[in-house]
């Protein structure tokens, strides 16, 4: 991918722009960050002479953490069939949040929190969407449209030719384009804070209220813990759904908390983290309700402060 130069000294300040990439493509950050891992050491194993020879240290272990995450993605299809219920991608605390207590010094280098970017190209809606398409789409799309690498060094990873990656590309964003743009942080925070309120006072007619009629819930806990296999759907179903849960978790405490850059929902009990929802809202009413349940991916929420 490219050459400018950089000296093999200084791919140690690539994996900032590494774990991003990787966790964009996989939507896992333990995965993105075994795919970083396995990619320098990749670079470590290669002889001296042969490092010298890159110009571009930072675009080599670009093309090898990409071509990682493509084999991955393959590979996750079959796995996700196996998959206890729906699959949801890792959601992320806000960095100021980030449970360094939790052991969560992935990179041996730097605390992940400081190397991962929260924009909307990281929002649940937004990763939701990347995994409707192909592996191949996905990595065109992610690489061309969110960091704007040229379609030239793009086919280097994926073996196509410019012109294939670009029609890749193409058909990503068209699958992408039934996302609507998101609401200001403003107006979502209003919203969620409201759906917390209706939440805690079991409140089903202002969660009704609140929740667009042909609104979706969907649950991952991976086999793990207790949640619906399926989607919840109708506004209606999801508020006496809610509720459901209140009644059944007593002690449970509701929070407001950035997840991927976005406002968003952290049900814990006793200081652990037991839930942490997403929502996609429109016209002041939420459309979508992403809650992921599976402790594997609260490890960096386990214990909230």
């Amino acid at each position: 991918m490219g050459t400018v130069g950089a000296s093999a000294d200084e791919t140690a300040g690539e994996r900032r722009q590494l774990i991003n990439v990787a966790y964009r493509l996989l939507g896992s950050l333990t995965e993105a960050e075994d795919a970083v891992q396995d990619a320098y050491a990749r670079w470590c194993a290669l002889p001296r002479s042969r490092q010298e020879e890159i110009l571009s240290p930072g675009a080599w272990l670009t093309t090898v953490t990409s071509r990682i995450c493509l084999d991955l993605l393959g590979s996750a299809r079959a796995r996700r069939e196996r998959y206890v219920g729906a699959w949801l991608p890792e959601p992320l605390p806000d960095r100021t949040e980030w449970d360094h207590a939790g052991g969560a010094d992935l990179t041996g280098l730097a605390d992940p929190a400081d190397q991962m970017i929260l924009d909307e190209s990281v929002a649940m809606a937004f990763l939701v969407v990347l995994e409707s398409m192909t592996p191949a789409e996905r990595v065109a799309f992610v690489l061309h449209d969110v960091f704007r690498y040229p379609f030239v060094e793009i086919a280097d990873v994926l073996g196509r030719t410019p012109a294939a990656c670009k029609q890749l590309a193409s058909s990503a964003r068209r699958r992408a384009s039934v996302a609507h743009a998101p609401v200001t942080a403003t107006g979502q925070a209003d919203v969620v804070r409201h759906v917390k309120e209706a939440w805690e006072t079991k409140d089903i007619a202002a969660l009704v209220r609140l929740l667009n009629p042909a609104a979706v819930m969907t649950a991952d806990g991976g086999g793990m813990v207790g949640t619906v296999l399926r989607p919840v759907e109708g506004g209606a179903r999801i508020a006496q759904y809610m509720v459901a849960i209140a009644d059944k978790a007593p002690g449970l405490e509701l929070l407001e908390r950035s997840v991927n850059g976005v406002p968003g929902l952290v049900a814990q009990r006793a200081g652990v983290v037991m839930t942490v929802a997403s929502f996609d809202v429109s016209d002041g009413r939420v459309t979508r309700i992403w809650a992921v349940r599976n402790p594997e991916k609260l490890r960096l929420w386990a214990r909230e402060g």
